[in-house]
């Protein structure tokens, strides 16, 4: 068993008045893979830290199997933890490595010899045993560390940020890599990352923090397709939201000289003015899209051409809509208004494109618009107009289910 229940915990340095976490509260299933994500320095690896007892805790709880470990010492937390920077013995070998915290445990030699002869088979380690950490690579490193984890066979792995020192084509190959250990393996993992395409495909929830305070925890779906407040959509998803204010009237939405209908769906409380989010990935050729879906002409200034997909960037006459002003706002830094949320430049939207033909930077196209996935803020609080209920934090998806 390996669940992990966390009740309003907080930390506060001596130095500083703010809270590093401010009053987390967030269940973990037995099993379950959970991803801590937000910008640097938003608390998600001193959460992870307190977890694992290497960092005390304010005020709150910590429980662990349902024990109380608020204040129990890390090797009484049957938790392994995977570091960034891997802390493997540079004078050991990787076999060495992955036995010494077996020897520390004065584990009996024959089932010493099983776990390690097993983990460094399904790591693929049996060729670099006898190498030491300065002769690996930076993935050979990482699958180091894990073994050295899951040679204890922990109640949980803890990973802070395990993957960042590799490059960026190893890093996609690790996190296949991470997702079928977790699947065959079936062990509780909290994963912290800056990364939100990580965050989106490793989880099976996610839990996006914005300076210590937790914004909302959901399935990558719902964080994508209902986030809670402005900061969560405009960190979750790559490219980022298209995001623009507009007027609501006569049953449609007014920006830049453009018109598009409110959908059936959208609930707007009889607001004059809203905050309208675009997903880029919601636009599309108007010659490749329905006939009746409402279209926004563009002038095309920059194309990044990434194969199978085309982002084609390109400029709207309307107030850009501030994403850090938005974010402080979403994050509860008292009621921004209106002013706050838009600066004086004017917007840059991405559409994400299926590359069926060339574009080039200049090109007059014309992009239909699908309303039905159309996102709604409030302009001054940054919050999600209609957002549909928080799921329970027990509530857990498979992999496949909750991929974007």
């Amino acid at each position: 068993m390996g669940s992990i229940q966390l009740s309003e915990v907080t930390k506060t340095f001596a130095k500083s008045q703010a809270a590093a976490v401010d009053k987390v509260s967030l269940k973990i299933a037995d099993g379950e893979f959970l991803v801590l994500v937000g910008p640097s320095g938003c608390g998600k690896s001193t959460l992870l830290r307190m977890i694992a007892g290497i960092e005390t805790v304010s005020s709150g709880q910590i429980l662990i199997d349902g024990a109380d470990a608020t204040h129990a010492l890390p090797k009484e937390r049957d938790i392994a933890m995977v570091f960034q920077n891997y802390a493997l013995y540079p004078h050991m070998t990787v076999a060495e490595n992955l036995h010494f915290a077996l020897k520390l445990r004065r584990m009996p030699k024959a089932e010493r010899n099983q776990r390690v002869s097993e983990v460094m088979r399904m790591l693929r380690l049996e060729e670099l045993e006898k190498r030491r950490p300065g002769q690996l690579s930076g993935g050979q490193r990482q699958r180091v560390a894990m073994g050295r984890a899951m040679v204890r066979e922990p109640a949980a792995f803890l990973m802070d940020e395990p993957l960042s020192n590799l490059d960026a084509k190893l890093r996609v190959a690790m996190r296949s890599e991470l997702a079928r250990l977790h699947d065959r393996l079936g062990v509780t993992t909290v994963y912290v990352t800056h990364d939100q395409t990580e965050a989106m495909t490793l989880g099976q929830r996610v839990a996006v923090l914005k300076d210590g305070v937790l914004q909302q925890v959901g399935a990558p779906q719902e964080l994508f397709h209902h986030p809670r407040n402005l900061f969560v959509a405009a960190f979750i998803g790559s490219p980022t939201i298209n995001l623009v204010e507009a007027d609501v009237g006569d049953g449609s939405l007014r920006f830049g000289g453009h018109s598009i209908p409110i959908p059936p769906q959208a609930e707007l409380g009889g607001r004059a003015r809203v905050i309208v989010g675009i997903r880029p990935s919601d636009l599309e050729l108007s010659e490749f899209a329905d006939a009746s879906a409402p279209r926004i002409p563009a002038r095309v200034e920059v194309v990044e051409n990434l194969g199978a997909e085309i982002h084609a960037i390109f400029p709207l006459d309307v107030p850009r809509v501030d994403a850090e002003a938005a974010r402080d706002a979403a994050a509860g830094e008292g009621q921004a208004g209106d002013e706050q949320l838009l600066a004086d430049e004017r917007s840059l939207f991405t559409a994400s494109l299926a590359a069926r033909r060339p574009l080039s930077p200049g090109e007059e196209i014309e992009l239909a618009v699908d309303t039905s996935r159309l996102q709604f803020f409030d302009p001054g609080s940054g919050l999600t107009l209609g957002a549909r209920p928080e799921p329970s934090p027990q509530a857990t998806a498979t992999r496949e289910e909750t991929r974007v």
